[in-house]
């Protein structure tokens, strides 16, 4: 009879087999009523699942990510259950949990409206409140597609087809709907009380757009109302800060058909862009890089020995010329590797560091495409190492403290940290994934920082770890990576002659802090809702005349910090002082310094923030030196 080890080490006995829900009550009521799922041995499973050996139990209440998780599946069912209810004869396809919610796309003779998925919204609520059990039931595939054909849901046994015909399948019911789940779902529809139907999209069935086109309606689900109003008012601000939208009101770029998921940058932009390169290459010149440049297009051979054509084939544009195949490159660790063999390298060279603002294009399917945050042609700010295995150790730790004080002097101090271990597909040799993967959980322990272990999610040539940014409205930035990397120079004959006069193939540190420069940026105007702080904004001081007497002066300031190398812009219109104001403030610039009369006769200067603050007079110097001083 099973005996159940909980998660502060007690155990329960018991003479039968019991149920994850029976364990909890016999914890206490309380328990019982929170709980969501179980996680037995570690594999996640519904309350009503029956433990007949001794095995370890937590149970997943809505505290727990994975209870977030099951009450957002248990939405989509209830999605489908409403729409099932409202429209009979549409039909059931997918309906899969994502990021902050869930989805189901349906097959319908006409296209839901705003209305309908207000309706929808509403018959959900009132199929909550019916405080349904949610019952799981195993059936024979071919008795599942029988099923469902009868049921008039073709969709759904075309899915269940192409399951193997020797798998039991689960279903689950709540009232009188049923749908194809590998679950788990919550024990009862009454812990469904905090959703929001967000918005309508149209989906190929399957992905594939030779397929007939279905209706997409995205949700969001919570544990409780507080929650699901602090997530509404979080996409609220998003909007507000969409780079896309303020991109265009301070004309800084623009995408168009013609090059999709490639971004024409304005002068504005530009200025921008080339600021953050220019902060990136100062650290990597005082780190001591090599800054190098390697060819946008490379013959599919060396991608091959690379390991990147089987890998990423699906996502690399490739061209032709004089019968040879090439890549545009997809990324750039394979030329940095040629740059390293094109010498002969001693232990003495090393650790040989190179860097490059890389433009590499990737085919990313065009639906998934989203501004500056995710498109087909990008800069990264790639770097690599060549070291020896003694070298590792003090690399990457001096990698973590760059990647810190970097997004600190962007303003961001949240940051989260993930050790991503070695994938299912992968390169190399076992021995090679123990040394790497040690080598990066040392480090992180050596510089007592708390992480996450996510086992299968490490590039395939090596294990890596992630930093992740969370910006001002709890969004949450996957950017920086630190790689170990034992495979690809060995696959691509990197080697250095070593004290003893030996061959020795190097350690690689692949190492990205921004990523990609684009999406960085996407990143920095969302989180400062495009009030950049005064070192990276375009337009860092705008000079406004009162009256046409204070023009020549108002020309003469300008000039002063263009050549002290600050970005100021005159604004000398025959318009009241007012109006140029508040235009400017719309524009985001930091600051505005006011000249009238008084300040031509004293020769200085009446300064004004974006934030409308009055920071009074002052010499030009002085102001200089604040703007060098205090980023606004």
């Amino acid at each position: 009879m099973p005996a159940i080890t909980l998660p502060d080490g007690s155990r329960k006995e018991f003479d039968h087999p019991v149920t994850v829900a029976a364990v909890a009550e016999s914890i206490g009521s309380g328990l019982a009523k929170a709980a969501l799922a179980g996680r037995v041995d570690g594999d996640l499973v519904d309350t009503s699942f029956a433990i007949h050996d001794d095995a370890e139990l937590e149970i997943v209440t809505s505290k727990d990510d994975a209870g977030v998780e099951v009450i957002r599946h248990s939405a989509a069912h209830l999605l489908a259950q409403a729409v099932k209810d409202l429209f009979p004869t549409a039909q059931v396809t997918i309906g899969p949990v994502i990021e902050d919610g869930f989805f189901y796309d349906f097959a319908y003779e006409r296209s839901f409206t705003p209305e309908d998925l207000a309706a929808i919204e509403k018959r959900m609520s009132e199929l909550a409140a019916k405080n349904f059990d949610v019952e799981r039931t195993l059936m024979e595939r071919d008795e599942a597609v029988t099923f469902f054909r009868e049921l008039g849901e073709d969709y759904k046994a075309e899915i269940i087809e192409s399951i193997p015909a020797d798998q039991q399948l689960s279903l689950y019911r709540q009232g009188d709907f049923i749908d194809l789940c590998r679950g788990p779902h919550v024990p009862n529809t009454a812990h469904l009380k905090a959703f929001k139907l967000t918005k309508m999209a149209g989906a190929y069935w399957r992905g594939d757009s030779s397929n007939e086109m279905l209706q997409r309606i995205y949700g969001t689900a919570w544990p409780d109302k507080k929650s699901l109003k602090a997530y509404l008012h979080r996409i609220e601000e998003a909007e507000k800060r969409d780079h896309r939208k303020i991109g265009k009101q301070l004309d800084f770029f623009h995408f168009q058909e013609e090059a999709p998921g490639m971004v024409f940058w304005h002068q504005k932009g530009w200025t921008l862009y080339q600021a953050v390169e220019r902060y990136i290459r100062e650290k990597c010149e005082a780190a001591g890089y090599q800054e190098v440049h390697t060819p946008q297009v490379l013959d599919r051979s060396l991608w091959e020995r690379s390991g990147h054509w089987d890998k990423f084939h699906d996502m690399i544009f490739a061209t032709n010329s004089e019968n040879r195949e090439y890549a545009i490159k997809p990324m750039n660790c394979p030329g940095h590797i040629q740059i390293f063999n094109h010498a002969l390298r001693s232990y003495r060279d090393l650790p040989f560091k190179i860097a490059e603002f890389g433009v590499v294009h990737r085919n990313e399917p065009s639906g998934t495409l989203h501004g500056l945050l995710r498109a087909r042609r990008f800069t990264q700010d790639d770097a690599h190492i060549f070291c020896t295995e003694a070298q590792l150790q003090r690399e990457v730790g001096d990698l973590i403290d760059l990647t810190f004080e970097v997004y600190r002097e962007f303003g961001f101090d949240d940051i989260a940290i993930a050790l991503s271990l070695r994938p299912e597909q992968r390169v190399g040799s076992e021995v090679m994934w123990d040394k790497a993967e040690a080598a990066l959980e040392q480090a992180l322990k050596h510089k007592g920082l708390d992480f996450v272990v996510q086992p299968g999610e490490g590039a395939f040539y090596g294990p890596k770890i992630e930093f992740t940014l969370r910006d001002c409205i709890g969004r949450v930035w996957q950017c920086g990576t630190v790689q170990v990397d034992f495979s690809m120079p060995e696959r691509l004959g990197a080697k250095y002659v070593t004290d003893a006069g030996d061959r020795q193939v190097p350690v690689m540190i692949h190492r990205a802090i921004l990523g990609s420069l684009e999406r960085f940026i996407g990143i920095l105007i969302e989180h400062h809702a495009g009030l950049l702080p005064a070192w990276l904004a375009p337009v860092q001081v705008a000079v406004l005349s009162i009256t046409d007497e204070s023009a020549e002066y108002v020309g003469k300031v300008t000039e002063t910090l263009k050549n002290q190398g600050v970005r100021a812009e005159s604004d000398l219109r025959n318009e009241k002082i007012g109006l140029k104001i508040r235009e400017h403030t719309l524009q985001r610039i930091p600051f505005m310094l006011i000249i009238g009369e008084r300040e031509v006769a004293n020769s200085t200067i009446a300064v004004r923030t974006r934030g409308g603050e009055d920071l009074g007079s002052m010499s030009l110097d002085d102001f200089v030196g604040r703007l060098r001083e205090v980023p606004a």
